[in-house]
């Protein structure tokens, strides 16, 4: 059985090195992500999104709070500190994550974090109002198409 708690360990220390191809190898080809940015992403999306964030952020740094496992299930803590590449704006972003695995493989990843929060600091003035609902899909809109433009 895999240690699934070493699993998130290596998969935040991929983080923190731009590595998105690392991180996209700790998923299952079936695995989803999600999260309040992009919602939800199945398959080699989840990989492809990690791909293009760690291949923007140049002054990513990700620092893993805590993390633990439990048979099939994970959790984690961890903070992410990142100039946003659209508007120059630095962000902190504490993140909690929810995993489930199997065989040493994440097959689901939940992030959760204050939305609005993070719209605030990466968007300024416009992510008071981008950063709450129903105007935050626009937010998510615009991720999702970033992303679609990254993989070709």
């Amino acid at each position: 059985m895999a240690d699934n708690a070493e699993v998130i360990r290596e998969l935040y220390e991929a983080m923190d090195r731009h590595d998105g191809a690392a991180m996209a190898a700790f998923y299952e080809t079936d695995g989803r992500f999600r999260d309040p940015a992009f919602g939800e992403l199945s398959g080699a999306e989840a990989g492809d999104m990690w791909r293009m964030l760690t291949s923007r952020a140049d002054d990513l740094a990700v620092e893993l709070v805590e993390h633990a496992s439990d048979g099939d299930v994970g959790s984690a803590r961890w903070i992410a500190r990142y100039t946003f590449t659209r508007t120059g704006r630095p962000v902190t972003n504490h993140v909690r994550a929810q995993f489930r695995f199997r065989d040493g493989r994440i097959v689901e990843h939940t992030d959760s974090f204050p939305f609005w929060r993070w719209a605030r600091q990466a968007l300024g003035p416009t992510g008071v109002v981008l950063g709450l609902p129903p105007f935050n899909r626009l937010i998510r809109r615009r991720a999702r198409r970033d992303l679609g433009e990254f993989r070709g």
